[in-house]
């Protein structure tokens, strides 16, 4: 934003410049004047083609920025269901081995044995 600011500022002070330049030059005044018309047109010119790059530059910035948070709300959701499953397959593991020892301290108190708790 600073850059296309002191890019502004140098195209209006050479305009001004130009201006002054031929305000002061030693020509008729209706030659003066088209002069005037014409280094005006030109920086309006220049302003337009700055401003538009400076818009163009803005819009490739906010499209790169909407594709990456894009990317990483994938990458995101991609982790979130990693670890998901992750967590469902240690429950799994758990509540298998739960059921193990369930079914081991059943069998020992059937058969009068002591159940170590």
């Amino acid at each position: 934003m600073k850059t296309e600011n002191a890019l502004l500022g140098v195209i209006a002070g050479a305009a001004i410049g130009a201006i002054f330049g031929i305000l002061f030059a030693p020509d008729k005044g209706s030659k003066t004047r088209r002069k005037i018309a014409k280094k005006s047109e030109e920086f309006t010119d220049e302003l337009e083609d700055k401003y538009e790059d400076f818009v163009e530059s803005i819009t490739e910035k906010y499209e790169d920025l909407k594709e990456k948070a894009a990317d990483m709300a994938e990458k995101a959701k991609l982790k979130a269901e990693e670890l998901t499953e992750k967590a469902k397959h240690e429950a799994a593991k758990v509540t298998e081995k739960a059921k193990e020892e369930a079914e081991k301290m059943k069998k020992k108190a059937k058969y009068g044995e002591g159940v170590d708790a």
